[in-house]
């Protein structure tokens, strides 16, 4: 086995999402609901509609993450 399978799975069926609900973009975030929702309407993390329901790419998330990163890395360096 090449340990990226799980137990019971044919890695064939495994499937990575590409689009979060709320609840599971928040889990990856390790940040609350709330949170999460702040920050979309703040304009710093963009979601995805498909009708009523609201999605997060796994793409912008790591992306808000490096933003969110690199920001604060430059307040640091100018002593804020």
């Amino acid at each position: 086995m090449d340990g990226h399978s799980l137990i019971g799975t044919k890695r064939e069926d495994h499937v990575n999402p590409l689009l979060l609900s709320p609840r599971d973009a928040a889990r990856a975030l390790s940040v609350c609901g709330k949170t999460l929702y702040n920050l979309r309407e703040a304009g710093e993390i963009r979601a995805v509609r498909i009708g009523r329901a609201v999605r997060y790419s796994v793409e912008e998330l790591q992306a808000w993450i490096e933003r969110a990163s690199e920001k604060k890395c430059a307040e640091n360096e100018n002593g804020s």
